[in-house]
Order: C-alpha cells, then structure tokens, then sequence
C-alpha cells in the first residue's frame, strides 16, 4: 500500500480527543499506538486487543509518526 493510501487511515476529528490523530475515526489514537510499540508490545498483541485493526493501521500510525518527526528537530540535554 502506498503512503498516500496509508496516512488516509490517519483521521483527525475535533470531537475526538480533542483532534488529536486517531486510526479511521475511531477512539484509539495514534499516540497510544505508538505508546504501546515503544513499550515493547508487538504489532501481534495489538491486533488481539483491538480486533478492528489491521497491520495496515499500525504501519501507517508509524509512517504518520515519522512524518510528523521528520519536520522537528530533538535536542538532547547533555547531562542526562
């Protein structure tokens, strides 16, 4: 699936927590996605939890991060 077909499945609906990016309108935000990933879950646990989703979704959550990220710059504080 190409990245235009991907980050349609990324929504965005102000009566939704608050607008913030949700996967096809439904109540699950990219940001939890990307929060369960980066906790160590696997795309497998995903889907058992979230029967609805699809492997499509989470990749385009991880596409729409990266776009997101590609346009900010991190800076690190060096003490830590």
């Amino acid at each position: 699936m190409d990245e235009k077909k991907l980050l349609e499945r990324i929504t965005i609906n102000p009566k939704i927590f608050g607008g913030k990016p949700i996967v096809r309108g439904r109540r699950l935000a990219v940001e939890h996605v990307l929060g369960m990933l980066a906790a160590g879950d696997t795309p497998a646990v995903l889907l058992k939890g979230y029967p609805w989703l699809t492997h499509e979704d989470i990749q385009a959550c991880l596409l729409y991060a990266r776009k997101v990220i590609g346009h900010e710059r991190v800076e690190f504080d060096s003490t830590c």
